[in-house]
């Protein structure tokens, strides 16, 4: 009787349990469609962007070297004759004009050479002169007037030699320039060939000197430009190519171009360091893009491109890119984009694919305009 009432009691609680089992799994399962119908009824999430049109330019790849800036015309100023300072007139930083006295070397003893010389030439005319006038009442030979006239040569070029040696020892500027440091003094002796200064050519243009390499240099032709690039000013000078250098250096491969700025105010000192773009192959059409539209992943650059789906809804498309070098505020784009789709640009960070926007508003235009840009 014992067992029966187990086996009873059991089979009840078992009854008991399983009731409330389904119970549950009735309650969990009305949840379920509850949550589903409540959710079927929300609207599809939708961002918020704004969006570009993909452009095309005219653009040709450009490559970029280090120049030098040289003066047109740069000298370094030393005496040709040796002899003791008598007067200095050179101030660092100064810009003398052509003609300018600089340094004065003594010249005391020619001088005094040219005066005596001076008194042989008044003798040589005088005795020229008088056998001249003697010559003409046959009291003199044509010898002897000629021999006069020679002496009065001579006298005059010893005095011609005398002049350009006093010349050679008063140093003027040859041309409108800027004194470099100097270290000559009054008193101080020089001999031959001592560096007084450097004289660096005051114009309205510089040149530039930088190396490419052969392969590029075999593209460029005088007359085509190229930009400058100063470290301390982000704006870049046009130049113009004036000169190609007629071999390649065989260590490095690369050839010397020479460049001129015109006209240009507040160019970089002689001897300077600047950037030189240089263009590289020929103009060709590519696609240009806001540089916030770009979206860089692990599996490459990509970009949102929006188009409308089958309800007419806008929604992006994740698109994998080829993007090259940045023009200002733009980047060009090589392959995958064409020019006229239209791309989500600012706020494109917070999108995924497939994912529906709102447009806020649009930048750029599909006009076509030409720029060089330099590779990153």
């Amino acid at each position: 009787l014992m067992n029966r009432q187990n086996w009873l009691g059991s089979v009840l609680l078992v009854s008991l349990v399983l009731l409330i089992g389904i119970g549950l799994g009735a309650w969990k399962y009305e949840s379920i469609q509850s949550e589903h119908a409540a959710s079927a009824n929300q609207p599809e999430p939708i961002e918020s962007v704004t969006i570009a049109v993909a452009r095309a330019i005219d653009h040709r790849q450009t490559t970029t070297s280090i120049g030098t800036v040289l003066a047109l015309r740069s000298i370094t100023l030393k005496n040709e004759l040796a002899g003791t300072v008598r007067d200095v007139r050179l101030t660092p930083g100064q810009i003398v004009e052509a003609g300018t006295l600089l340094v004065a070397l003594d010249v005391s003893v020619e001088e005094a050479e040219l005066r005596a010389q001076e008194a042989q030439v008044a003798l040589a005319k005088t005795v020229l002169n008088r056998r001249q006038h003697l010559s003409q009442e046959f009291a003199t030979t044509q010898e002897e007037v000629d021999r006069a006239r020679a002496d009065l040569d001579v006298a005059q070029a010893q005095i011609a030699r005398t002049k350009a040696i006093i010349a050679k020892k008063t140093i003027r500027a040859p041309f409108r320039a800027r004194v470099g440091i100097a270290d000559v003094h009054p008193g101080q002796y020089l001999d031959e060939g001592t560096l007084l200064t450097t004289l660096q050519g005051v114009s309205e243009a510089v040149h530039v000197d930088f190396t490419v390499a052969q392969q590029v240099a075999a593209g460029l032709r005088a007359g085509e430009s190229v930009e400058i690039l100063v470290a301390s000013d982000s704006s870049a000078v046009v130049a113009k190519i004036v000169a190609l250098d007629a071999r390649v250096d065989p260590t490095t491969r690369n050839a010397m171009i020479r460049a001129r700025i015109e006209g240009t105010r507040n160019v970089p000192s002689p001897g300077a360091s600047v950037r030189v773009r240089v263009p590289v192959g020929p103009q060709r059409t590519v696609v240009a893009i806001p540089v916030s539209a770009l979206r860089k992943g692990p599996g490459g650059d990509h970009v949102f491109v929006i188009a409308p789906d089958k309800d007419g809804r806008n929604r992006v498309h994740t698109r994998q890119v080829e993007s090259g070098p940045m023009i200002g505020d733009e980047i060009v784009i090589h392959a995958g984009l064409t020019a006229g789709e239209h791309i989500a640009a600012v706020g494109s960070f917070k999108l995924r694919d497939g994912i529906l926007v709102a447009v806020a508003e649009s930048v750029g235009n599909n006009s076509k305009e030409t720029h060089e840009a330099g590779t990153p």
